[in-house]
């Protein structure tokens, strides 16, 4: 604790004032302080505090004693927070139980000149004093000190694990706040602890395989004596594993403090931290664990270090870490794996090592739900990977989750999960058994997200879809009637495009809801309606005309006119052209449509012209519709005979038509096709 004096002084030559301050460090303030007497002390060593102000210092020094310690946490992440909670500040590090003195510094600092023990009864104490926050600005101020632990931390730190922990834990105290980070840098601690932990870890090694070793003896020998020593091993083993451990807990969090300065973790990752770290995912402490994930974590955001643990396959060693009894733990680990997640490689891996299963049981659980969903939603990307949900609990845990959230939204994650696996046919075949549980909701909760997700499920071939016909007219109504819910429309118009039923009469529908004029006002190009919209509504046509009395009904009011219209408009939207070029082909069947497509529209020219578009599918499209066409009409047959033939020896015909090949003359003339 310390006492701030303001005070001016006027110097007599220039005649002007000047302000300075001085700061005195109190250093035993307890509560049997003498408060009256160390005022009157202070008054009598600072000259500048004038003997009037006793009662003022007092009243400070008393606010100085009871005040509590607080921590500024505003600029603490969360995150952290919660490790720190979790670590528990390694209250189990072993203490000596004698009292701690800040006036009796130096003492401590010479006995670590001393002996082993000697100099780990010195850190003990200096470290009962560092864990006091109040202690650490005189400690930073004492380059003796700092100068000191830092040379035994470099001379001695294979010499005694206890020594190491409580000079490493000493400088993990300064760590916590950012502030320090450079004293820290300047005595090379960050490198200290990479040593340290590089040493353990092959330490941790060699013991390991010093215990398999006596352990394949005992099982050999069968005998009392080789089994007493394995067994006194094993014991010793574990007593050093935990003092280990305490280390590389204190080691690991004090680098991931430091590593808050961007050039400091570089320089981490450039010393291999990334290996290491992965190594001591094998452990087992709790919390060490804790730190491990996420410092791994912290590092996953940059693609340099995510490439790193592709290659080290990370996950699948966090594969065999859940589920875990700890919620902090898994809660980090997820959100580890959403990190790399974004990698399509990494996604494999997942795959690969069986983690989807458990992926999917976590949503069941609300605490880990959404981390679970994003990590799904990645995996769910891939094509390939959409088949494998089948294989998991994923539709009877959503459709739970669905009855048991039927008035309120969705997570927006969930939905676009289930917007993505319903496009796989078997999962597809598992969500349409609760249709109307899907369709009922999403109409109350007018969810666009869930409507997309009906619609995918009825692009299959599932038995279901007759339970769509129950809410039909409530469908067309919203379509009809909300114009400004551009989603919902577009989403609801996918529905009924979907609705290839025998049962469902069109005409009936088209004429009750005067759905001619709506459809042919809002696919014409001067209203300029969202192409979404506009694409919805063509496909929702093209299932529509294939009802002969449909078809009429549009063909009389003029639709292929607009559709022609509307091609030339959008002809640079593939999609919205193809479904138009469907609609031509579905008309063409129903004899009281043919003959206006042929003779009274401009369709055949339009799919003369597309016959040779970039687009696969829009060429298949033309050359199937024009063969229909070739077999009704003869004077269409014959010009898309002569298009085909012109294409097909367009370099011919033009070399023939130029004149320049002079090889061309050569020919006989009987040679030369008809024109």
């Amino acid at each position: 604790k310390a006492v701030g004096i303001n005070a001016g002084v006027r110097e007599a030559m220039l005649g002007e004032n000047k302000q300075s301050q001085k700061t005195i460090m109190i250093k035993n303030l307890s509560a049997g302080t003498d408060l009256r007497k160390l005022s009157e002390v202070i008054v009598e060593k600072c000259n500048l505090i004038h003997p009037s102000k006793v009662p003022e210092l007092e009243q400070l020094l008393y606010y100085l004693q009871t005040r509590k310690v607080t921590v500024n946490t505003e600029s603490v992440d969360k995150e952290m927070e919660r490790i720190r909670q979790a670590t528990s500040q390694f209250d189990d590090i072993d203490e000596i139980q004698e009292k701690a003195d800040l006036n009796e510094l130096e003492s401590y600092v010479d006995l670590l000149y001393d002996d082993m023990k000697t100099k780990t009864r010195g850190t003990s104490l200096i470290l009962q004093l560092a864990r006091n926050p109040d202690n650490l600005a005189e400690l930073i101020e004492n380059e003796m000190v700092l100068g000191a632990l830092s040379r035994v931390l470099r001379e001695d730190w294979k010499k005694s694990i206890d020594l190491c922990t409580n000079i490493v834990y000493i400088f993990f105290c300064f760590s916590s706040f950012s502030e320090f980070h450079s004293i820290l840098l300047q005595y090379k601690i960050g490198s200290s602890c990479l040593q340290i932990i590089e040493n353990e870890l092959k330490r941790f090694e060699y013991w390991n395989d010093e215990l398999a070793k006596k352990k394949k003896v005992a099982i050999e020998e069968k005998s009392e004596e080789s089994q007493k020593a394995f067994l006194k091993s094993e014991k010793k083993f574990q007593v050093v594993i935990h003092k280990q451990e305490q280390l590389l807990r204190v080691s690991v969090y004090l680098l991931l403090n430091i590593a808050e300065d961007t050039p400091i973790e570089i320089k981490m990752t450039q010393k291999s931290i990334i290996g290491f770290l992965n190594t001591m995912l094998e452990r087992k402490s709790l919390e060490l664990l804790i730190l491990v994930v996420s410092f791994i974590k912290r590092l996953s955001i940059y693609k340099e270090n995510k490439d790193v643990m592709k290659e080290m396959n990370v996950v699948s060693k966090l594969n065999k870490m859940i589920p875990h009894q700890s919620d902090i733990l898994v809660s980090l680990i997820l959100r580890l794996i959403l990190n790399l997640s974004f990698d399509k490689d990494i996604r494999t891996q997942i795959i690969k090592c069986g983690m989807l299963p458990k992926l999917v049981n976590f949503v069941k659980e609300e605490t880990h739900r959404v981390f679970a969903l994003c990590i799904l939603y990645h995996i769910s990307v891939d094509d390939k990977c959409k088949g494998l949900f089948s294989y998991t609990d994923i539709v009877p845990i959503i459709v739970h989750i669905l009855q048991d959230n039927e008035e309120g939204q969705l997570d927006m994650e969930l939905m676009a999960l289930c917007v993505n696996i319903t496009q796989n046919p078997k999962i597809a075949a598992h969500f349409a058994q609760n249709l109307r549980l899907l369709l009922r909701q999403s109409l109350k909760n007018r969810d666009s997200l869930m409507l997309k997700m009906v619609r995918n499920i009825l692009s299959h071939d599932v038995t279901e879809k007759k339970v769509v016909l129950s809410s039909i007219n409530e469908i067309v109504s919203i379509v009809k009637d909300c114009p400004h819910e551009e989603q919902i429309t577009v989403e609801l118009l996918g529905v009924l495009a979907e609705l290839n039923l025998p049962e469902i009469d069109f005409r009936q529908l088209v004429t009750e809801y005067n759905l001619v004029p709506w459809i042919s006002r809002n696919l014409a190009p001067a209203n300029k309606v969202a192409d979404d919209v506009v694409l919805e509504i063509v496909r929702f046509v093209g299932n529509v005309v294939r009802d002969e009395d449909c078809a009429q009904l549009f063909a009389n009011a003029g639709l292929p006119n607009t559709l022609i219209e509307l091609i030339t408009a959008k002809q640079e939207d593939d999609e919205i052209v193809l479904q138009i070029l469907y609609v031509f082909y579905q008309m063409i069947f129903h004899k009281c449509t043919r003959e206006l497509l042929i003779k009274q529209s401009q369709a055949p020219a339009y799919l003369i012209d597309l016959m040779h578009d970039k687009n696969t599918e829009v060429r298949r499209m033309c050359d199937t519709t024009l063969d229909i066409i070739s077999e009704y009409d003869d004077e269409w047959a014959t010009k898309i005979q002569y298009e085909k033939f012109k294409w097909h020896n367009s370099q011919w015909l033009e070399m023939v038509t130029q004149g320049n090949d002079p090889e061309v003359d050569s020919y006989d003339d009987d040679y030369l096709p008809e024109r």
